[in-house]
This record gives C-alpha cells, sequence and structure tokens, in this order.
C-alpha cells in the first residue's frame, strides 16, 4: 500500500532525485552514488531513486513501518528480531514418575 510519506518522496525523486536518495539512505554510499547519476545524466539518477524508494516500500510491507533499518546497498534489516527462547534440557527420569 502507498502512503502519503511514499507519494512525497516520488515528488521528491521526479524534482531532485539525490533529495529522495538523501532522505532515505542519510549520507551514504548510495546518496553519492546517486549524485553522480544525476550528474551523468537526470534518466540514471531518477531510475537509482526509484529502486530506492521501491526497496523502502518493500521492507515497509515485510517489516511494518518503522521496524527496519537501511543498511546499504538498498538492503534493510528488521530492528527488533524475535528468536526463540532456547529450551533448557531436562534430565531424564529413568522410569520415576512425578
Amino acid at each position: 500500500m502507498v502512503q502519503s510519506s511514499d507519494v512525497l518522496l516520488i515528488i521528491v525523486a521526479i524534482l531532485f532525485p539525490p533529495a529522495a536518495a538523501g532522505f532515505i539512505t542519510g549520507c551514504s554510499c548510495d546518496l553519492i552514488i546517486n549524485i553522480v547519476l544525476t550528474i551523468l545524466g537526470y534518466i540514471p539518477g531518477h531510475i537509482h531513486a526509484f529502486w530506492l524508494i521501491y526497496k523502502k516500500m518493500k521492507a515497509e510491507e515485510q517489516y511494518g513501518r518503522g521496524g527496519f533499518q537501511y543498511v546499504g546497498n538498498g538492503h534493510y534489516e528488521p530492528l527488533y528480531t524475535t528468536q526463540p527462547v532456547p529450551q533448557q534440557a531436562v534430565p531424564p527420569n529413568y522410569g520415576a514418575t512425578n
């Protein structure tokens, strides 16, 4: 589902792709890549910004809104992991009943 923040990101990406990349990734290599792509050709900067927006939207679907962090190269990981609590080994009773 497209949210209003995603629509604003798309509008910003249309006007100035490095700003959208900066909003998504912060000051990272992806921002520098987007600046270079925008300088080399305006369309490659758009494609990269839209790809970053798409990856962010997929992370929101998978982890929920705000339940993920950007780790670089278009990849996200969950903020909180729920791992099962390990079971403690129960010694055998050797036929005794409780």
